[in-house]
């Protein structure tokens, strides 16, 4: 089958579009609470070890897909990678939720271990916004069957998901007893 040049350039400009909108919009809500536009709702403080879940189960799709794919499992590796990216929006629906109607908790750690903790949130935080586009335009490439630039983006783009979806764990549990 022929690939689909038309169907990836069409998704390019969005792409593009939507990996410059939702840091910058995450970004601006995570400065605002509701309670400033006279919402008053309850602190989401359920929410983070629910969304700590969402990010250990993507790393689990993402190996699982990656195995899939090796196995010759080419459905179900698109439904594993497909849930992993749902699984990314869960979380990042739910991530700015809670922000919008909780302080931000400070970590407490003192010592060798705060450097560790801050190391791995600027990280984490940096490559959360990478691997938008990389997803993206990884995702696009198998839509548009082309799959050899699909598999050469995805060498690129699995490790950096998956350190992603791993620290978003590690971030929480680190910062797990200091919530309020």
């Amino acid at each position: 089958m022929e690939p689909n040049y038309s169907a990836e350039n069409k998704f390019n400009k969005l792409i593009i579009v939507l990996s410059v909108a939702i840091p910058m919009v995450v970004a601006i809500l995570f400065s605002f609470k509701l309670k400033d536009f006279g919402i008053n709702v309850e602190p989401l403080s359920f929410l983070p070890p629910i969304y700590a879940a969402i990010n250990g189960f993507t790393a689990v799709l993402l190996v699982a897909g990656v195995l899939a794919i090796k196995n010759g499992k080419r459905r179900l590796h698109e439904i594993f990678m497909q849930t992993a990216i749902a699984c990314s929006v869960i979380f990042l629906v739910m991530y700015v939720a809670y922000h919008m109607t909780s302080d931000s908790t400070p970590f407490g750690g003192v010592g060798a271990i705060r450097y560790v903790y801050f190391f791995i949130l600027i990280s984490h935080i940096l490559l959360s916004i990478a691997v938008i586009p990389l997803v993206l335009f990884t995702y696009v490439k198998a839509l548009a069957e082309r799959f050899d630039k699909h598999k050469k983006l995805a060498k690129i783009t699995f490790p950096i998901w998956l350190y992603v979806a791993v620290t978003g764990v590690v971030v929480y549990v680190m910062i797990a007893p200091y919530y309020v």
